[in-house]
């Protein structure tokens, strides 16, 4: 009884994670380099950047539990930069792991440095050392968000694989497998909606579904919506059709309603204000200065300024918009 209460408690991205290479959707081109070089026993440092939810983490692992079977957990070190981003890291939990032989016949150990981009400049530099010294006990696999924020030394020691945003097959195959298994009846517009709501990030897609799923076997488009509290592009354009012929107040008003009764932050409305501004009847060169106009407002958000005062602004400059003045 106890092990069916575990397995219904379970999250459905630890349960879903590939096991093996061709479990993994997307990245066709990543998992057959990887493949190869996982096979010949021998890989290099490597380096994986993309966004979240790609398989980034996954295919480590994967690489892992092939190189070294059911040993991987003694030749293994996972670390994630986040919580571990400074020099000292990489001096004391980093370098011991990396300056000790394998167990058993392996040639060499595997660190896995999460979000690597988080370390810092020192602790990067301290990391070049590390994987340069004890390259022929150890093996880096680092995996970020942005590949920019890597120091060039560690990239050039690293093959690079750049991960993309899974496409709408890709999402729809992980969301049927799913379904199936957890015997769920998924209406057809909902996996557009899934796909929409995910933009192609895997482990979203997962998690929505687990949450839909707690409420309702099926899963529906309405359903799907009211658990990403993202606001409706039906209501968006409204707020946009207002301030594009002058009435700002009501504008505003219906801004402010929608982010009250949705629950809705500030930077999800500005995506979706993103997506609906090329769905509107205006000029495009227009748009392309709209679009300018939100990106400001969306970095002044992001540095800490009052949301409704950034949003109210970028609503005064479609009104300007509007009236032929920007």
């Amino acid at each position: 009884m106890k092990r069916l209460n575990v397995m219904a408690n379970e999250i459905w991205t630890e349960k879903y994670r590939p096991e093996k290479f061709e479990e993994v959707v997307g990245q066709e081109e990543i998992i057959k380099r990887v493949k190869s070089l996982t096979s010949s026993l021998n890989i290099p440092h490597l380096l994986f950047a993309g966004p979240a939810g790609t398989g980034k983490s996954t295919l480590a692992l994967i690489v892992v539990k092939e190189l070294f079977g059911k040993d991987w957990h003694e030749n293994y070190l996972e670390l994630n930069a986040s919580d571990e981003r400074g020099i000292d890291v990489v001096r004391q939990k980093v370098k011991d792991f990396a300056r000790t032989k394998s167990l058993k016949d392996f040639p060499f150990k595997v660190i896995f440095l999460d979000e690597a981009d988080a370390l810092t400049k020192e602790a990067q530099q301290a990391l070049r050392r590390t994987m340069e010294n004890f390259s022929n006990t150890c093996r880096f696999i680092l995996s970020c968000n942005y590949s920019s924020k890597i120091i060039d030394p560690i990239q050039s020691r690293c093959a690079v694989f750049r991960f993309r945003l899974l496409e709408k097959k890709d999402i729809e195959k992980v969301s049927r497998k799913i379904a199936e298994v957890e015997k769920l009846e998924v209406d057809a517009d909902a996996f557009d909606t899934l796909y929409e709501a995910s933009e192609g990030d895997c482990r979203r897609v997962i998690n929505l579904l687990q949450s839909t799923a707690s409420v309702s076997p099926r899963v529906t488009k309405a359903l799907v919506e009211t658990i990403v509290s993202n606001a409706k592009p039906s209501d968006i354009k409204v707020v946009l059709d207002y301030a594009l012929a002058g009435d700002f107040v009501n504008s505003r008003n219906k801004l402010l309603d929608i982010m009250l009764k949705e629950s809705i932050s500030g930077t999800d409305v500005i995506k979706s204000i993103q997506k609906e501004i090329w769905n509107l009847q205006i000029e495009p060169d227009l748009k392309v200065r709209l679009t300018e106009k939100i990106g400001e407002v969306e970095f002044r958000m992001v540095e800490g300024s009052d949301e409704f005062v950034q949003l109210q602004s970028l609503l005064a400059s479609f009104v300007l918009a509007g009236q032929g003045k920007l």
